[in-house]
């Protein structure tokens, strides 16, 4: 923009044009450099829409160069660029021809045999090379500063046509081919190349056709209004001389000049949609979110840095102002940038926080005697991932395989959707660990249109079912991905919590059957083997002394084993509660295993327990049953005089706290005395890790440990969080 007075209309063009020119400019070679930097599969289709829009970027860049020049010094000290331009004039348009061939499936040989339709492309292409050869000969051979010179003055050129220069005529003729036939080929695009994920490119194909078909139809109104300035140039010019010319036309070639420019800015902002929304020229076989968030970024940067610097650039200031205002925007930018990141962020961690927060799989574990909850369509994080993250209309989540037993019924949105999920034995089928996901028809799945596979070590283990976004669109690569990811938890989350309440049925059912054949076989040892031997001792006191000695350590062990024979049972937990069952446990079975048992609890530590539901309590009643049959088993005096005790305590010391304790020799010491040779006791410990893992699902620890003045204690600890969670 030269240093020259300027009007109030001359301030504005400027200012247009630098501002177009400079969006033009970023936006093409933001575009360029993103296809050719995410392209996944390097087809020559994407590379050449990647060089296509840098060429693009290019050409403007060398269009905002020239607007600091003046009239004369832009005929004087620009050939090289000159040329340079006209290699992007002829260039462009045939590349966007070969790419829109390329986007409809020309260059296939099967798609071209199923559309007889694109076959009538290849005159037409040859014809579109022809024009762009013949023209690339006019620009070199003919000097195309000097035209409007020679037909200004009058000269005789023999490379025209009535008078118009050869040049000026094709030029426009072959950017209306190049464009009209580019619509064209839109109008008659095929089907993807057969890939995994056809259905999703034949989408995302027909979504983003609209975008190109009107960029194509912008630059084709721009091509019009070239063709018009140029004829309109010559016009001027067959009646005024060449300096005439320059001061009558520049005004009105400055004002086509903006015109063009904006209505490429306009097809550069369509392309982009189509490129950003639907991956067209990247390969990927879904858009991204993250790159449709950047090209909003960019497009907003771009129009404000263009806007702002272009009217710096315009108003006649010291040039040291526009760089000042660009380093200062580029500082709001970025500020701006980084708020929006972390704003974002928060989002997702809003949205992410059904996904990692409790299940709350404990509580229901506790409820009901154990029985967990079955799963329903009111999942939390299952409808938080369907309204707020994934945006459906409708959706279901349907275990398969080996999980599907313990899942059970699918999971659906919105809750009580009556239409029933899609039948899964012609999907299945089509699934595999390479599949993202397959298209399905809306008509015969209710309103599912996309199937994606869940899978695990084991398999398939389920199927998301998805139908339509709220808005209409695409679903994003992003989306795909946690909607697999996220399936496949819940899933697994489902299972396991099943399982679990499935394992803890059965050790419910484990040590009820325990002890029915530990009371079965008290009463068959007391009431009938050991008087059978009793009375054949007496029968046969005239026997050898060998066999009455077998008999008689027979009946002794037979007696002992009676001893050690638990004798609560589950309901005598239900009816006398946890306490009196301990301390029936302690006095009636153990008062003989010990010198002294000491029962020690508070009145809040009871009141506790009184709250406490009954599955709570019988988990805790057989844990420290367990302790005391070990203790029993196990602890030995230190000494010869000093009494073998065991004390059971329970308080109120941050929830509730069962302790047994005993004054013997120690673990390590018992285990050395039962087997001096260092091999295994007769203990495995799995009982107390057994007991161990129901306290953990009740929310609380055991722990065991050698007291340092001797003896071994044992902790169970019902914290106050699992207290309250256990008492709602």
């Amino acid at each position: 923009m030269p240093n020259t007075p300027l009007t109030i209309a001359d301030l504005f063009l400027d200012w247009g044009l630098g501002a177009t020119s400079l969006f033009n400019t970023i936006i093409l070679l933001w575009l360029g450099l993103t296809v050719w930097l995410n392209a996944e599969r390097r087809a020559w289709g994407t590379m050449l829409a990647g060089t296509g829009m840098l060429l693009g970027g290019t050409f403007f860049l060398i269009h905002a160069a020239t607007l600091d020049y003046t009239w004369e010094a832009l005929f004087r000290g620009i050939r090289s660029w000159w040329y340079a331009c006209w290699v992007c004039v002829l260039a462009l348009p045939l590349g966007w021809y070969v790419l829109m061939l390329w986007y409809a499936g020309f260059w296939n040989r099967e798609t071209r045999v199923a559309l007889p339709a694109l076959r009538r492309h290849w005159a037409g292409f040859f014809l579109a090379l022809s024009l762009a050869l013949l023209l690339a000969t006019l620009v070199f051979v003919v000097n195309p500063l000097r035209i409007f010179a020679q037909v200004a003055n009058r000269e005789n050129n023999q490379l025209s046509l009535y008078g118009i220069p050869l040049l000026l005529v094709a030029c426009p003729l072959y950017l209306l081919i190049c464009l009209c036939l580019s619509l064209d080929a839109l109008n008659s695009t095929g089907p993807a190349n057969q890939r995994a994920s056809k259905a999703l490119d034949d989408l995302a194909r027909r979504r983003a056709r609209p975008w190109l078909m009107a960029s194509t139809g912008v630059q084709l109104l721009a091509s019009l209004c070239v063709g018009g300035l140029l004829l309109w140039i010559v016009w001027k010019a067959h009646f005024y001389d060449l300096n005439e010319m320059r001061g009558r036309i520049s005004q009105m070639v400055m004002l086509f000049d903006l015109l063009i420019s904006s209505l490429v800015a306009v097809a550069v902002v369509l392309m982009g949609k189509a490129i950003v929304s639907y991956e067209i020229f990247t390969g990927k076989t879904l858009p991204r979110r993250g790159f449709l968030r950047q090209w909003r970024n960019i497009v907003s940067v771009a129009a404000a840095y263009s806007v702002l610097v272009a009217l710096a650039w315009a108003l006649p200031v010291p040039s040291v102002y526009p760089l000042l205002l660009s380093m200062l925007l580029l500082s709001v930018f970025f500020a701006l940038f980084s708020w929006h990141g972390y704003a974002e962020r928060e989002t997702y961690v809003a949205q992410l926080r059904p996904f990692v927060a409790s299940q709350g799989l404990y509580e229901q574990l506790l409820d009901n005697d154990g029985e967990l909850e079955k799963p329903n369509d009111d999942n939390a994080p299952f409808r938080a991932l369907c309204a707020d993250i994934l945006g459906v209309e409708a959706a279901y989540l349907v275990a398969v395989g080996s999980l599907a037993p313990l899942v059970g019924m699918p999971l659906v949105y919105p809750a009580g959707r009556r239409v029933g999920a899609p039948p899964l034995d012609e999907i299945l089928p089509q699934l595999s660990p390479q599949t993202m996901c397959i298209a399905l028809d809306p008509a015969q799945t209710g309103g599912i249109v996309w199937a994606v596979p869940l899978w695990s070590e084991r398999g398939l283990i389920g199927v998301f079912l998805l139908g339509e976004k709220h808005d209409g669109g695409l679903y994003t690569q992003e989306e795909i991905e946690i909607a697999r990811a996220s399936g496949e938890r819940l899933i697994d989350t489902q299972a396991s919590a099943a399982l679990a309440q499935r394992l803890m049925s059965l050790q419910r059912e484990r040590l009820a059957q325990n002890m029915m054949l530990d009371r079965r076989a008290r009463r068959v040892l007391h009431d009938d083997v050991l008087p059978r031997l009793h009375a054949i001792m007496l029968t046969f006191q005239n026997a050898p002394p060998e066999a009455l000695e077998q008999l008689g350590q027979a009946h002794h062990e037979i007696s002992n084993l009676l001893r050690e024979m638990p004798g609560a049972t589950t309901p005598a937990v239900a009816r006398l509660g946890l306490i009196e069952a301990l301390k029936q446990v302690a006095q009636e079975e153990h008062n003989a295993d010990f010198d002294e048992v000491i029962f020690d609890t508070s009145a809040q530590a009871e009141s506790i327990v009184r709250g406490l539901p009954q599955l709570t309590q019988e988990t805790l009643f057989y844990a420290a049953r367990e302790a005391l049959r070990n203790a029993a088993r196990h602890a030995q005096s230190a000494e010869a005089s000093t009494p073998l005790e065991i004390r059971i305590a329970l308080a109120a010391q941050d929830g509730l706290q069962i302790m047994i304790e005993d004054n013997g020799i120690g673990l390590e010491n018992a285990a050395h005395a039962q087997n001096p040779g260092g091999g295994t006791t007769g203990g495995s410990g799995q009982g107390l890790a057994l007991h161990g893992a129901m306290m953990a699902i009740l929310g609380g620890t055991l722990s065991l440990e050698t007291r340092s003045e001797g003896g071994t204690r044992v902790m169970l600890h019902l914290p106050s969080s699992a207290l309250n969670l256990s008492q709602n």
